[in-house]
């Protein structure tokens, strides 16, 4: 009896087993100054194990699940799957094995997962959190629910990383503002999400004495820049002491991250720098399209517009809180599973439909 395989899921498995071979070598050939996460999660050298807080809980994920006694090479063999697995039951695309610019995309996040997922790491831990959002978005549950129930639960998840707490007030803020009538309204909704993310800064330098941004990004990076090696350090270039400068730095950050034109000019001769814009550039254009077209047929694509303000949200607090480029790349990995999902919505809509 022949067993026959479809293309799309030929390539989707075919990939699989590439990438698992790249996650196997990876931590052979990375230089060490990739795994800087990685010996504090496995060392635990300032006794932060806990409950609450990237670090300390990614702490005790690895000790509970007993994954840190493992060498690398075996973690790959164990992350990569699992991540793929998830990937394979949100839905493999009926066009998967059609070489088009959305999937040269998607083909190069698997292969950068495979990367990231050969050693004990935070993006782990959040592909499985942010892992359960399309599968409540495929579910037989009323939409109202679906959307309640899927913000709450990313501000659960809050206590691995407290600034998830904001896509939530970002997202609904930028629902609401999307019904007054602009000119743009793809455009406006995102500038206005950047004017909440301002203001809320500004108010924290008001009760607290320093804005959110001057506080996490900007000083890590000062503090940081020559030990940890940070190649492309985002450091806004008015400083980010005053009200301006910090409303300035925020806006620096969005793009800095999102349509990072700057960093590419900064690093014109290195190739490695170029592909991750070129990659991030083309991520953001699909979904700012995409995001265009939800917001004029909202009742039509409710279930996508949610998962695109849920993106933005991150996307606008990747502007307050990333200290580098890279580093907003790996995250972005993290909640690749949202992504994947947007980017082949049409894909699972006949699944959603049935259930609504």
């Amino acid at each position: 009896m022949k067993i026959k395989i479809k293309r799309n899921k030929a390539v989707f498995i075919g990939l699989f087993f590439c990438n698992l071979i790249v996650a196997f070598l990876t931590p052979y050939i990375l230089p060490e100054r990739y795994f800087n996460d990685t010996v504090i999660i496995v060392f635990d050298k300032f006794h932060e194990i806990g409950w609450f807080g990237s670090y300390p809980f990614a702490i005790m994920f690895y000790k509970l699940t007993g994954l840190r006694h493992l060498p690398f090479f075996l973690i790959a063999l164990i992350q990569f799957p699992i991540v793929t697995y998830i990937y394979y039951k949100i839905g493999v695309p009926s066009n998967f094995h059609k070489l088009n610019v959305k999937n040269g995309l998607v083909y190069v996040a698997l292969l950068l997962t495979g990367i990231y997922m050969s050693m004990p790491t935070k993006e782990f831990i959040t592909f499985l959190m942010f892992c359960t959002i399309p599968f409540i978005f495929q579910s037989n549950k009323k939409p109202r629910f679906k959307i309640i129930f899927s913000l709450i639960l990313i501000a659960c998840f809050s206590f691995f990383r407290p600034y998830y707490i904001l896509l939530p007030i970002f997202a609904i803020g930028m629902y609401v503002l999307s019904f007054i009538k602009f000119e743009n309204k793809t455009f406006s909704t995102i500038f206005y999400g950047l004017l909440i993310a301002i203001f809320l800064s500004l108010s924290h330098g008001v009760v607290r004495g320093e804005y959110i941004s001057k506080l996490t990004r900007e000083n890590y990076v000062i503090n940081n820049i020559n030990k940890n090696n940070i190649n492309t350090a985002i450091v806004s270039p008015i400083s980010q002491d005053t009200w301006y400068g910090e409303a300035f730095g925020i806006v620096y950050g969005f793009m800095a991250v999102n349509v990072p034109i700057v960093e590419a000019i900064k690093h014109i001769l290195s190739p490695q720098v170029l592909a991750f814009v070129l990659w991030q550039l083309l991520i953001f254009y699909i979904l700012f399209v995409r995001f265009s077209r939800c917001l004029k047929n909202r009742k039509q694509y409710q279930f996508e517009l949610w998962i695109l303000l849920i993106l933005f949200a991150y996307f606008i607090v990747q502007g307050i809180f990333e200290p580098d480029l890279g580093t907003s790349i790996r995250h972005k990995i993290g909640l690749f599973p949202l992504i994947y999902f947007a980017l082949y919505y049409e894909h699972f809509r006949k699944d959603i439909q049935q259930s609504i």
